[in-house]
């Protein structure tokens, strides 16, 4: 049975926080507007993998708009507990 990783190398000389065989996932705990626009170009890169992108609480709103105009696909916005979650397509 093969577990989550952390800090996967993806291409581009770029690292993934977490992956498992079904889901990537990517924690950006800074509100900057670029910084949350990498983190999901990263997941972007991802194919065949639900796309997680946890944040802290009051960044939701924001990691929704850029996601929103940068994400390829769908994804999953979450904040860091997990009890709060914002869905694009």
């Amino acid at each position: 049975m093969s577990q989550s990783k952390t800090e996967v190398s993806i291409r581009g000389n770029r690292r993934l926080d977490a992956m498992s065989p079904k889901v990537a996932r990517e924690v950006e705990r800074s509100s900057g507007e670029k910084s949350l626009a990498k983190a999901v170009r990263r997941l972007n890169s991802q194919a065949n993998k639900k796309k997680e992108l946890l944040v802290p609480t009051p960044n939701l709103d924001k990691a929704e708009a850029v996601a929103e105009k940068v994400a390829k696909g769908k994804i999953l916005i979450q904040n860091l507990s997990r009890t709060q979650r914002r869905f694009v397509k």
